[in-house]
């Protein structure tokens, strides 16, 4: 929990306020009619797979999309509303002043719902280093939640980090990938582990690689100090997922290229990419867009308590991070500590700062990470037979409306009375 801050004061009433970061989350208001008959909502600009339809009609059917409405279905007119996909987080580690790694159950559900107000409608719990025992117990917790589809897995960020490339980890609690210790996490979790972060080149890196890739658990390079070649040892192993590309790990050097261009050149790699204008130069994002394409980039948030919530202290696993400005920082040493980022805000910078078209930016926020964790069957598209988790935004590229598995979260119909 965040120190220095009052959680007594009430929630704004307004939804761009609450799109926006601010200090206490929006209001939602749940329609149980949604859920009970179909209905369409018309005059929205669907960004299908397949390219954006204007004008478009999207028909929810309880918690799915359909294909058709029924005769007589009630017609909510959205008309110029971008409808999106719900957005996928691989890697969150809390948000509305509550963290994943610590806080009771009741603090990561509240954070679990504050992103949910920013789009997120599906996202992996990210844990920081700390004790084997305490991520082990933190590991139960946590699949408890998964269990109930409250988190769609588990991350393990840390602690087989590099201590040379550690960020905002305790270097005390850092260790080596020992296999033996990878799998007591894996078998914490219940089947509900999604990634773990390494740093391959660790003794112990390669083994805990395939013994990751056995299991069915994404293995991530992060927090690294490998080499280029070591890079490529890790991904024959069967490492999949860049974390944070460029962010914990050497530069690109024009004799040392490290494990930026392996990670980069692979088609095997998905890289995230945190796209808050602090982690990344505006450059930097395109160069991976342009090298490993729009279909193996996943935009993440990397959040941490404050995401949502508000500047000033904060404790990150053992250690102290101040927020100024939006920006997360260790108190000593000055370090970036995660970040504030909810996805609508990645959104948003990716269309009119990067100038990236929306399909791209659509893939990924949705549909990449989707198919890296093997729920793209039910989620990361728009498209009939999968979950009713729609993200509505205006042309500013503001949330106005939530839909979670057919269920308002954000309701944009909110206090009209024929609710069109």
């Amino acid at each position: 929990m965040p120190a220095q801050q009052d959680t007594s004061a009430s929630a704004p009433s307004s939804l761009p306020e609450g799109a926006r970061g601010s200090a206490r989350p929006a209001p939602t208001h749940p329609r149980p009619p949604s859920a009970a008959r179909p209905y369409v909502l018309e005059g929205v600009r669907v960004v299908l797979p397949t390219g954006v339809v204007d004008n478009g009609r999207l028909v929810v059917d309880g918690t799915r999309i359909a294909e058709h409405a029924p005769a007589g279905a009630p017609v909510l007119a959205a008309h110029g509303l971008w409808a999106v996909p719900g957005f996928v987080d691989l890697h969150n580690h809390g948000g509305g002043g509550a963290s994943f790694t610590s806080g009771a159950v009741e603090d990561v559900l509240r954070g679990i719902h504050t992103h949910r107000l920013h789009g997120t409608t599906t996202l992996v719990a990210s844990t920081v280093t700390g004790d084997m025992d305490g991520l082990a117990h933190r590991a139960g917790l946590l699949s408890e939640l998964a269990e109930q589809g409250d988190i769609a897995g588990i991350h393990f960020e840390g602690p087989f980090i590099s201590p040379c490339r550690k960020g905002a980890h305790s270097e005390e609690l850092l260790r080596d990938p020992d296999p033996a210790e990878v799998r007591k996490l894996i078998d914490a979790a219940r089947g509900r582990a999604s990634m773990v972060t390494l740093a391959t080149e660790l003794p112990g890196g390669l083994d805990s690689v395939r013994l990751l890739a056995e299991h069915g658990v994404l293995a991530a390079i992060g927090h690294t100090d490998a080499t280029y070649e070591q890079t490529v040892q890790a991904i024959e192993a069967g490492a999949t997922v860049a974390t944070h590309l460029f962010n914990a790990m050497p530069p690109l050097g024009h004799r040392d290229p490290g494990p930026i261009a392996a990670l980069l050149e692979d088609e095997r790699i998905t890289v995230e990419l945190i796209n808050d204008g602090t982690h990344l130069h505006p450059a930097a994002l395109q160069l991976a867009f342009r090298h490993a394409g729009a279909e193996r980039v996943a935009f993440i948030t990397d959040a941490m308590d404050a995401a949502g919530f508000g500047d000033g202290r904060y404790m990150l696993g053992p250690l102290e991070v101040e927020v100024a400005d939006g920006v997360a920082r260790l108190v000593e040493g000055g370090s970036i500590a995660g970040s504030t980022l909810t996805q609508d805000r990645a959104f948003e910078r990716a269309v009119t700062v990067d100038r990236l078209p929306v399909e791209s930016v659509v893939a990924a926020l949705s549909a990449n990470p989707a198919r890296l964790l093997g729920l793209y069957d039910r989620i990361g598209s728009l498209e009939p037979g999968k979950d009713a988790d729609v993200v509505l935004l205006d042309a500013d590229f503001t949330v106005r409306g939530v839909l979670r598995k057919g269920t308002w979260v954000v309701d944009p119909f909110a206090g009209r009375a024929d609710g069109r």
